[in-house]
Order: structure tokens, then C-alpha cells, then sequence
């Protein structure tokens, strides 16, 4: 995709930065080596990033297999222009990284808090003893770990290569399929490919059956829903949003019919996008 694309122009792609983070590795995964990436410090501000025009997409993670939703891409989705044209599906192996030459000399480990978590049980078991502090990504605490003779980080491999480490350990995930899914989000709309998911955000009145009543449009319709995730709306206390992924285009007759229906009964109701599913 990224050669056909770079004979008219290179794209650029906004990530959650540095250099070396699981989003970089994503970004290559989907678009290729022909695009230019650029880091961002937060998710904010790759949204930003592609709202200005400054990139022509974003990368962002919106899910762990192991550790959940990423709230801040959930929150930001709800209110950005932009619209989900893909999704990436990376299989996450967390190494301890450091300068040091074995285990037993580190006495302090950085790294994201989600891969803290992914790797909590490894950790306890083989490094019990060392202090844990979460940083803002991955590739920032292989930074850290580069300067401190008895630190040590949890990242990928491309860390490790960009930040001169050694891997005194591989793979010390906790779970062995251990995955987290992005959206690459742009400004157009794609048009179906015959393998799509159409991701969508609707909030429910507070009233008894009002979220059953809203799920009634998929099996009438014969709509797969593959995916309910609830997040507090910020309009009150107690209110949800509800994010439902769907199997099929929203231009697909059943998921069309289904969404129309959905609207009639929806207070808020906002298609995200329809894209190609990933194939893991």
C-alpha cells in the first residue's frame, strides 16, 4: 500500500512517540517502510496532529487483550473529525532491556503502565525486590534504562536496537497472546472491502429496557456485534457512553437498516468509521 502510495506522495503518520514504542511498530506493520512517521509526546496530540493536516493519519492504540480499553483514544474519538479507515492488530513481546549483564543487577525497572501490568507475575517472580515507575511510553524507558547502569526497561525489540541494550530477558509477558489493536484514523471514509467492521458510539435514556431496546436493531437485522465497551460520558454523574464494533460495512443493506433503526432510538449516536479487519 505505502509504494503504490509513495509514487504520488509520501505519507506522513502520526504515532504516540519516541522512537522505538509498540505504536511505531504498528505503523510499520500497516502502512510499510515508504512513509514518514512522526512521534508525538501524547494521544492528544497525535489526534491533533491529523485534525491539522499536519500528518495524513493517525496511529493510535485503543485496546489490550490483556489490560482493556485505552480510555484517553476512547474519549478523544468521541469528539475528533477524523474517522476510523483501519484497524492494526499487533502481537505485543515485552523484553527486559538494560545496560546491565544479568538480572540480578537491576535494581529498578521502567516502563509503560500497561506493560508494567502485562508482565506483573514475571516481574514479582524474578525481580521482586526492584522498584517499578511507569513513564509515558515504552521507548522513553528504554531511554531512561540507557542511562542508569541498574535500570532496566520493559519494551520491544526496536527500543532495544535504537538504545544500544542488552535483553537479559525475552518475552516476559504474562500472557503468551498478549495483542493490542489500533485504528489508523484519517479524514476520509473507505469504501468496503467484504471483510469490514463498522466501530460506532451511542449513549442510552435513563429508563428501564433503554439499552436492551438499543441492541434490538442488530438481531433484527442479523448484525454481528463483536465487541461492548461502556465509558463514562463526562455529561453527569453515572452516565455511560456505549462503544459497539459491528461485522460489515455501515453501506452493507443489513448494517445500514440496523444503524437507521438505531438512530430513531438513540439519544447520541456516532458512526466512527468502516474499515477493513485486521487479520491476526
Amino acid at each position: 500500500m505505502s509504494a503504490c502510495l509513495a509514487l504520488e506522495q509520501t505519507l506522513r503518520i502520526a504515532y504516540l512517540g519516541p522512537a522505538g514504542t509498540f505504536s511505531q511498530e504498528a505503523v510499520a506493520k500497516h502502512f510499510g517502510q515508504f512513509v514518514d512517521t512522526v512521534p508525538c509526546a501524547t494521544i492528544d496530540e497525535v489526534f491533533r496532529s491529523a485534525e491539522s493536516e499536519q500528518t495524513d493519519h493517525a496511529v493510535v492504540p485503543v485496546e489490550n487483550s490483556t489490560e482493556g480499553a485505552v480510555g484517553r483514544t476512547l474519549d478523544l474519538v468521541c469528539q475528533t473529525p477524523l474517522t476510523i479507515c483501519g484497524e492494526i492488530r499487533l502481537r505485543i513481546r515485552q523484553n527486559l532491556l538494560s545496560t546491565a549483564a544479568s538480572i540480578g543487577e537491576v535494581a529498578k525497572v521502567y516502563s509503560h503502565a500497561q506493560s508494567l501490568a502485562q508482565c506483573s507475575h514475571w516481574l514479582s517472580k524474578h525481580l521482586p525486590g526492584a522498584e517499578r515507575v511507569a513513564v509515558t511510553s515504552n521507548a522513553e524507558a528504554a531511554r531512561l534504562a540507557a542511562a542508569e547502569p541498574h535500570a532496566a526497561a520493559i519494551a520491544g525489540e526496536t527500543a532495544a536496537a535504537i538504545y544500544a541494550l542488552n535483553v537479559l530477558a525475552p518475552h516476559i509477558e504474562d500472557e503468551p497472546n498478549n495483542t493490542t489493536r489500533f485504528w489508523v484514523l484519517g479524514r476520509n471514509r473507505v469504501g468496503p472491502s467484504g471483510r469490514d467492521e463498522t466501530s460506532l458510539v451511542m449513549s442510552a435514556p435513563n429508563r428501564p429496557g433503554a439499552f436492551h431496546n438499543l441492541l434490538e436493531p442488530f438481531a433484527t437485522h442479523g448484525v454481528s456485534m463483536t465487541r461492548l465497551e461502556s465509558r463514562p460520558a463526562r455529561t453527569g454523574l453515572w452516565e455511560y457512553l456505549f462503544f459497539v464494533d459491528l461485522a460489515g460495512h455501515e453501506s452493507d443493506p443489513a448494517v445500514a437498516a440496523a444503524l437507521a433503526a438505531l438512530a430513531q432510538k438513540a439519544p447520541m449516536l456516532k458512526i466512527l468509521g468502516s474499515y477493513p479487519a485486521a487479520i491476526d
